[in-house]
């Protein structure tokens, strides 16, 4: 299990990666601004897919991504 600390900071990393640096601090900005229910947004995000469809297709991802 990884750290809080190596948590920002791997996912600080991945934003500049995809985002830049200056978008990534702009994104941060953004979310510390604005109320922001991680719940809501997340049962939200893919309504048309089961929990099962889901995980099979984070399971593909993490194994392209040469995880275990």
């Amino acid at each position: 299990m990884m750290t809080d600390t190596e948590i920002r900071t791997t996912g600080f990393r991945g934003l500049v990666a995809a985002l830049g640096d200056v978008e990534a601090e702009r994104f941060i900005a953004l979310i510390q601004r604005e109320p922001f229910d991680y719940t809501r947004w997340h049962r939200t995000l893919w309504p048309d897919k089961s929990v099962e469809e889901i995980s099979r297709e984070a399971m593909e991802h993490r194994q392209a991504e040469g995880g275990a």
